[in-house]
């Protein structure tokens, strides 16, 4: 263990939930040609849903960066920023935009250098942390 203080994460201070929920109702209901329509999963859970929340889970909230965002309003707009962020995660049309990804991977890794995967390597590898990650931290990866 390392003394390094615990950063606080996005997840913590809270998340655009309402939007998120209406992208997930709404990726339910699409049919969209994935393995997902061949057997209708009772508990099937929606990929806005996951790449949202584990992007919230792995970057950090701006009040733990302090010296990037000394007040309460820059640290607000840098959220809400995050947030928007996480709105377009959600949203099933932005699957293949690759700058969104792109953008989420740099925040990502500047959040937490080994690439913040853990336990959470298959997902990862949308935010393409899993390639970089294998080789510095020396993680697993599918």
């Amino acid at each position: 263990m390392t003394d390094a203080p615990r950063r606080k994460k996005l997840i913590e201070t809270g998340i655009p939930l309402k939007k998120i929920n209406e992208e997930s109702a709404r990726e339910k209901s699409l049919r969209h040609g994935l393995p997902s329509t061949l057997h209708l999963y009772w508990a099937r859970r929606p990929l806005a849903t996951t790449r949202s929340i584990l992007f919230a889970q792995l970057v950090d909230d701006p009040s733990s960066h302090p010296e990037q965002f000394p007040t309460v309003e820059a640290q607000d707009a840098e959220r809400s920023r995050l947030y928007r962020l996480m709105e377009r995660l959600a949203r099933w049309e932005n699957i293949n935009d690759a700058e969104l990804y792109r953008e989420a991977n740099r925040l990502i890794t500047e959040s937490c250098p080994g690439g913040g995967l853990g336990a959470r390597p298959v997902r990862g590898w949308r935010f393409d942390t899993a390639r970089s990650t294998a080789t510095r931290a020396g993680i697993a990866c599918l």
